[in-house]
């Protein structure tokens, strides 16, 4: 065997603690310091005035970020400045999709509004288009115009699957979607202006060619009368003689 090495010692050490002993476990508390605890327990002192009858305190008032009043004041000038105004559900789509939809829409005058529901909701509660409001809960954008081109916008949003119409306000009038396209149905100013006049002017032409009647038939009547007088009053020609 090796001598030993002073100083040296085994790399495996085995060592051996003794356990604890347990002194403190849980001990109820004796009935008499628990009235004693009772006895001296602090209350507070009830206020000689209930707190709901306390004025309240100002609570400080939070300031508008200007460009929230910026976009804000932008919607208010969009919804005075244009006789239509549609309401759609905006669903994710290409770029590419997108610019061809506002293509098409500028075409015909129709511009493509994004717009924020925490933004276009308090300008509709203190306008006269407050009924818009339930419209506004999802991802939605605006479809405006200074004209009324409510059947180019269906027949350009009928290829977008995208873009779902939900209402319109047109001619400060409120329309769902099946409002609009009977809107659409209808036809253009001028076409309705004429068939409007044309039924006014039908109806005198109607009552003056009427009126008219009586007196010219009466009038007919007593030139008749005249002229069969004048038949019986006028002498008779002799009749002619014959020649052998």
């Amino acid at each position: 065997p090796c001598p030993a090495v002073p100083g040296w010692l085994p790399t495996l050490q085995l060592a051996r603690h003794g356990s604890k002993a347990v002194t403190r476990h849980w001990k109820a508390m004796h009935f008499q310091r628990q009235k004693l605890l009772a006895l001296t327990e602090y209350l507070p002192p009830r206020p000689a005035v209930p707190p709901r009858c306390l004025p309240r305190h100002n609570e400080p008032t939070h300031e508008e970020d200007g460009y929230a009043r910026l976009l804000r004041r932008q919607v208010q000038e969009v919804f005075q400045s244009s006789r239509m105004v549609a309401v759609c559900q905006y669903n994710s789509m290409p770029e590419e999709d997108m610019a061809t939809m506002r293509h098409y829409l500028r075409k015909h005058n129709i511009e493509v509004k994004f717009v924020l529901n925490e933004i276009v909701r308090p300008v509709l509660e203190q306008s006269k288009y407050r009924n818009l409001l339930p419209l506004f809960v999802c991802r939605n954008i605006l479809l405006v115009s200074p004209e009324t081109r409510a059947k180019e916008m269906l027949r350009v949003l009928k290829g977008v699957p995208q873009v779902n119409l939900l209402g319109a306000c047109i001619d400060d009038t409120i329309l769902s979607r099946q409002g609009v396209e009977n809107f659409a149905r209808l036809p253009s100013l001028e076409a309705s202006q004429g068939q409007t006049v044309g039924a006014l002017a039908l109806l005198p032409s109607q009552t003056s060619s009427l009126l008219q009647r009586g007196p010219l038939l009466l009038t007919a009547l007593l030139d008749e009368h005249i002229r069969q007088l004048r038949d019986m009053g006028s002498p008779r020609e002799p009749p002619q003689e014959q020649g052998t």
